[in-house]
């Protein structure tokens, strides 16, 4: 065998090596997660829960932390095409847990003696440093190529409009209300609402009024203002409803769907000539796909057609 022979035949081996687990199910043992609760309901189909039912699903700082890694490791898992986003409990958040984070973003309620005296640009960068923590907490669901769709139920105060602003599609209860708390508790909402929610409601008006005054806007008046696309009686037919289109979405071709979502959110921050350019671009390659053939197939045929899953892994 000629050394580029052998060459060849060891990059191949190593590709198939890395490339493995990008076609391997992954377990619900990789998604164990103190604050969240991860359940597979359908083929194909993840379920996350906030599950901090006693604390009103306040967001800590460990559920920060889950969130992140939760979605960043969604986000390669090439078993999973649609992901269901929802809350345990009576409501589906009351937003930041105060008492958790508070103590690490103003100094004078830590109750540390030995915490560090900084000078405020010091601080600053602290602060900084933690709020864009938890403002990728939220981004990765924004990345995740896979669509996610949130079901809310009852309250989804200040964190949780910032969290549900990066899904994709977003589902509520009759009972269902939103609240842009942030300015009753002294601050502008820095994770994402202010940059996010005018792009969704399409209406600058409301929306400053909606965080200036931080009152309630229930589900009636969210749907009407095109926050949720439906609303359902109870959380019992909402979360089946969730279930059964991310169980729909996990049955079209995953190319289709990932480049669909890519260019969407691609869309939102550029110019129509810019989107016109970039799915050119991204279609160039993936009108390649076997997907199309399959799909046509499956129209002749009258059959279903099915997809391989997308090889998500890192390598």
């Amino acid at each position: 065998m000629s050394w580029q022979h052998s060459l060849l035949r060891t990059s191949h081996q190593r590709l198939t090596s890395l490339l493995a687990p990008a076609r391997m199910m992954s377990t619900l043992k990789d998604y164990e997660f103190e604050t969240l609760s991860v359940t597979k309901p359908k083929d194909k189909v993840l379920s996350v829960e906030i599950n901090r039912p006693k604390k009103r699903n306040a967001m800590s700082r460990q559920f920060f932390q889950d969130m992140t890694d939760c979605f960043a490791r969604a986000a390669v898992d090439g078993s999973v095409r649609a992901i269901v986003l929802s809350g345990a409990g009576k409501i589906f958040t009351a937003g930041l847990d105060l008492m958790d984070c508070a103590p690490m973003l103003m100094p004078a309620m830590s109750a540390d003696p030995d915490a560090p005296d900084l000078d405020v640009a010091r601080r600053a960068v602290q602060i900084r440093r933690i709020v864009t923590q938890f403002q990728e907490a939220f981004n990765v669901i924004e990345k995740c190529p896979q669509p996610v769709i949130a079901a809310v139920h009852s309250a989804c105060v200040g964190g949780g409009v910032d969290m549900i602003c990066t899904c994709d599609i977003r589902l509520c209860t009759d009972d269902a209300w939103i609240q842009i708390k942030e300015v009753d508790v002294g601050l502008a909402a820095d994770i994402g609402t202010l940059q996010r929610m005018p792009k969704i409601v399409g209406n600058s008006s409301l929306l400053r009024e909606l965080a200036f005054t931080a009152r309630k806007m229930h589900a009636e008046e969210a749907c009407k203002a095109g926050l949720f696309s439906s609303s359902y009686a109870d959380k019992e037919t909402m979360l089946k409803a969730a279930v059964d289109m991310a169980a729909t979405i996990a049955t079209k071709s995953p190319i289709a769907v990932y480049g669909t979502k890519a260019n969407l959110n691609y869309a939102r921050d550029h110019s129509a000539n810019e989107n016109l350019e970039y799915i050119t671009t991204w279609n160039a390659a993936m009108l390649q796909s076997e997907d199309l053939l399959k799909t046509a197939a499956a129209m002749m045929t009258k059959e279903e057609a099915e997809f391989e899953d997308l090889p998500l892994s890192k390598l």
